[in-house]
Parts: C-alpha cells; structure tokens; sequence
C-alpha cells in the first residue's frame, strides 16, 4: 500500500478509530512528456514575466491577484490565503448515513482508500464498515482536507472503505439546464421492444481490466519506435457512425447481427 497523504481519526458519535487515506487513483504510469529545445534536446525551464515590461519577475515579488476590472488585480500576499485555511481537527466526523443511491455520480470528485491506523483501531474500524454493510447506507462526514473544509462519502469496500470527497453544489452544472433542449418523446412499442431486447443481448459484467487506454498505448509504441529508429505502427481509421436514416430498420437490423442473450464483459 503506498503511503498514507492523511492520517486522523474516523467518528461517528462517540465511537471513533484512527484511520489513514491512501490515493485510489493515480496517473503516474501514464506516458509523460518534457517540453525540450528541438536544436539543443535540452529541457526548457519555465519563468514568470511581466506581462507589460516582459521582465523576469523573482519568485519573492510573486503574489496572487484577484481580478476586479480588467487588467486590475487586489494583490492577495501568502501569509493573508494562510489565515483563511480552516483550523483542522484531524478527524472525518460523520454527520449522516444515507443510501448509496441517493447520492448523484455528478457530485463524485476523487477517490480514496480508508483503511485502520494500527491495530487499536482494528475493532472499531470493523464495526463501522460492518454497520454500514448490514444497513447498506453509505456515510457523509466533514474535515479539512488539503486546507479545505470537503464533504466526503465514505463506503464499505472489500475489507476496508472508500472515500469519495464529493464537489460543492456551486461546483456541479444543473442537468435540467444541460437537457433544457432537449424534447420529451415517447418511445413504445416495437421500437421499444426491439431497443431492450438489443440491451439485454449485449448485457455484461464491469470489469476495469476489460478497458484500455489506447491512446496511452499509442504514446508508448511511438517512444519506442523511436528508440529502434523504425516507424510507429499506423492506426487503423476508425468506422465513423451516422445516424441511420430508418431507425425502425437499424433496429431490425440490429437485433439480427446479435442473435441470442449472452452475458459479457464490458470493455
């Protein structure tokens, strides 16, 4: 298990054990580039300049700005952002449990692992994962995390928990402004019969294994072809879609090409 970026305490009422957060996801396999001097193959260092006078500005003399009118800034020094950062207490308290389902996928931000911070924790860490097993409710709690207040569901997960700090209300776009434009027609029928019976042929399971990162893979192959002086190996165009000019036929059509139900995996 990497190393822990959060070590505190996990309460819910007066029973309490010490945890530590552990990052669930990371991009660092992913194929990374420096940006380098085509002539020289050095790397090439980024600096800070005036926008006005184009001089190099010293790290000490950089300052945050607020942008009140264009090109007119309050200068917002380090010391003042630091007092703004709320006191923490260490410790994700539990405020409510809710069903997993009431909470909406938009409001996910990241994921992380809770696990017990030494063995005194063990009994209690049991208990409430248990807890929130047996009652299939997912927990919402309160901390400071890298110096914000953040609103975290925490969930059972194997034999430890999941973390997922959610997104502020401001932060999420409203769906019904997103689907303003979009009109309500109804769909019955044999379009409808024919539509879930395609669903039900290509029914699977979710296994994260069955995705690749193809583009990530294609990064690689260039690098090393590069390395071995060959040329990379060319893609093959994908077929474009187009919206079918029969939607009854395309579904017909459909439903011939899949034959009988069979369960697969996504990917």
């Amino acid at each position: 298990m990497p190393r822990a970026i959060w070590k505190g305490w996990l309460a819910v009422g007066q029973v309490s054990c010490a945890v530590a957060l552990h990052a669930a996801a990371s991009t660092s396999d992913r194929v990374s580039f420096h940006t380098v001097n085509r002539k020289t193959g050095n790397r090439v260092r980024r600096e800070f300049v005036d926008a006005v006078s184009g001089k190099p500005v010293p790290r000490e003399d950089q300052v945050k700005g607020y942008e009140v009118a264009p090109d007119e800034f309050v200068q917002i020094a380090p010391d003042e952002i630091a007092a703004t950062i709320p006191d923490s207490d260490k410790c994700l308290r539990i405020d409510a449990f809710v069903p997993c389902r009431e909470v909406d996928g938009a409001y996910f931000d990241k994921p992380y692992y809770l696990t017990p911070a030494g063995d005194a924790a063990l009994e209690a860490f049991a208990l409430i994962r248990e807890g929130m097993r047996a009652r299939k409710a997912a927990a919402l709690a309160r901390t400071v995390l890298f110096r914000r207040l953040r609103t975290v569901m925490v969930r059972p997960h194997g034999a430890g928990l999941i973390a997922n700090t959610l997104n502020f209300d401001y932060e999420v776009r409203s769906s019904a402004e997103a689907f303003s434009e979009i009109p309500k027609l109804k769909v019955k029928g044999e379009m409808l019969e024919l539509a879930k019976h395609i669903i039900g042929t290509k029914a699977g399971t979710f296994d994260p294994a069955a995705f690749d990162d193809r583009y990530d893979a294609a990064l690689a192959e260039l690098v090393k072809a590069k390395l071995e002086g060959r040329k990379p190996k060319r893609k093959a165009a994908p077929k474009k879609a187009q919206e079918p000019s029969d939607l009854m036929a395309a579904l017909r059509e459909s439903v011939a090409a899949t034959g009988r139900p069979q369960r697969r995996k996504a990917g």
